[in-house]
């Protein structure tokens, strides 16, 4: 299994050895009725606004293969993953995870898992590299929910820990505005992979799981009191449980403009955050993968430039380095 994700380019590797590796594909996109709550045009956007401000450039993009389902059967049931690739979901179920379902969203979401994995795959080889989508982290093993079809923070986790004696270990920051359930509940007994959950505590999910570590934040958390709870936790986790790779849900919604956060950051807040995070990590000379989680906005250009702070952060923090 681990051969065929090997989708490195030698060529491609070496032409731009020199940029952050930044992971997209135009399937992270589907069709969705009008008037839909998710934001689902914020994924090409976000690509648009870094070729646009000239952040990147399409030489350093990566597009990923779709994930195959002996990949997802490594955190999903044969039976939800039947069900689902083919269309046998209940209208409650479909209704627990706010989407119709559409072979084009099955397709989605299987490009957004593989697209996680590739930048993970990435990011052990080079030290840092960013996918434009992902963080669908309340999806459970059989069954999605809260916009989560496919857990894809966990389906890189378990790919990437390997399955050989020698496993890796894998320290997962959530920084998403709601609790990560689905990977809190699919690691509760998995020593290689910690989960760090820092969000809302009166927010979604009503039913909390137990991740390794929560931080539970009250509602109004502004930038300042937000990045000492990071700067609190993250140097000890990273010291304690020392990770040979950490997966960085870079959720927006904390910031005071969404619509789901019920938080306070700012722009500058989030920047200042992403900074925190990737130069704590990279500093101890740990690879870090990035996605972009949650963020719920109707201006969609906004929320695009929103989430591309990470990459911004990124690719300033790959020059700093050297990478």
């Amino acid at each position: 299994m681990h051969g065929a994700w090997r989708s490195f380019n030698a060529e491609h590797t070496r032409l731009e050895s020199r940029a952050l590796p930044i992971v997209h594909h135009v399937k992270y996109i589907c069709d969705l009725p009008e008037n839909h709550r998710f934001p689902m045009g914020k994924f090409p956007k976000v690509l648009e606004s870094l070729l646009k401000d000239q952040v990147i450039t399409d030489k350093q993009v990566w597009a990923p293969k779709i994930a195959s389902t002996e990949l997802l059967g490594c955190v999903h049931t044969e039976e939800y993953l039947s069900n689902f690739i083919s269309g046998k979901i209940s209208e409650k179920d479909q209704r627990r995870t706010g989407f119709p379902w559409s072979s084009g969203l099955v397709q989605r979401c299987r490009y957004e898992t593989g697209g996680t994995v590739l930048t993970g795959e990435i990011a052990l080889q080079r030290g840092l590299a960013s996918s434009t989508a992902g963080g669908t982290h309340h999806a459970f093993p059989s069954y999605g929910s809260g916009f989560c079809l496919l857990n894809d923070l966990a389906v890189g986790a378990k790919h990437l820990m390997g399955e050989s004696t020698s496993r890796r270990r894998i320290l997962i920051v959530d920084l998403d505005v709601h609790q990560g359930d689905g990977t809190a509940f699919i690691f509760k007994d998995e020593p290689n992979i910690f989960t760090f959950s820092m969000h809302c505590g009166k927010n979604f999910p009503v039913r909390k799981q137990q991740s390794d570590l929560d931080v539970s934040l009250e509602d109004g958390t502004e930038d300042k009191e937000y990045l000492s709870k990071v700067q609190e936790h993250l140097p000890w986790l990273l010291e304690t449980f020392r990770p040979d790779l950490v997966l960085y849900d870079s959720g927006v919604d904390p910031h005071w403009e969404d619509e789901l956060g019920r938080l306070r950051l700012t722009d500058e807040g989030l920047y200042q955050r992403d900074l925190y995070v990737l130069q704590a990590v990279i500093k101890k000379g740990i690879p870090v993968a990035t996605v972009i989680g949650g963020g719920y906005s109707r201006d969609i250009d906004r929320l695009a430039r929103r989430h591309s702070i990470i990459h911004r952060v990124a690719s300033k923090v790959w020059r700093e380095h050297g990478l």
